[in-house]
């Protein structure tokens, strides 16, 4: 008995056919709008999300502040690489130390944190953000509480020190906001 072919495979072109597609779409549940009012235009945007709402809604000035922060830390620290003389004597107004390296590795310290936020001045992620406003209020009050000691040991008073005193008051309420700023959460709207 000869076998009976099956008659040939009409092949559907769901691409084509629109009912197909929007009932492929209703199954998986995109196309139309979510509780939130958004249309998400496929499964992989609804599972993960829209990725605005997770962008950093940056304070005022915040930029600004990065760029301000990223100069001074590789201006002082090339300062102190090159002229730690210079350095000294501008700040505490006496005759430097006899051994520059101290000063110097002062000055590397700082190249390397001027490296951390000029990276931080061109990211977006907001932990990135934080930790790098948080090193710096960390370094602006250990070097306040440094220069303090210092004038309190040689008992003289500086000009230079005192406004590096006051300078880095100012920085570390300044870091210290930004801080804050950027780890709150917004506001629903």
């Amino acid at each position: 008995m000869a076998a009976k072919q099956p008659p040939p495979l009409m092949k559907k072109h769901s691409q084509t056919d629109l009912v197909s597609r929007l009932k492929t779409r209703k199954i998986l549940g995109v196309g139309g709008e979510d509780d939130d009012g958004e249309v998400h235009r496929s499964k992989i945007s609804q599972v993960l999300g829209n990725e605005i709402k997770f962008t950093v809604r940056e304070p005022l000035g915040l930029r600004v502040w990065q760029l301000v922060s990223a100069v001074m830390f590789s201006g002082v620290a090339i300062m102190a690489l090159a002229f730690p003389d210079q350095l000294y004597d501008a700040v505490f107004e006496e005759e430097p130390a006899s051994s520059k390296t101290p000063i110097r590795l002062y000055g590397g310290a700082l190249l390397s944190i001027s490296l951390i936020m000029w990276n931080a001045l061109y990211t977006a992620e907001k932990v990135i953000i934080r930790w790098s406003l948080l090193t710096e209020a960390c370094y602006f009050a250990v070097q306040f509480l440094v220069t303090t000691a210092s004038l309190v040991e040689s008992s003289r008073i500086a000009t230079g020190a005192v406004l590096l005193l006051v300078s880095r008051a100012l920085f570390i309420l300044i870091s210290v906001y930004y801080y804050y700023q950027v780890g709150r959460r917004p506001k629903k709207v």
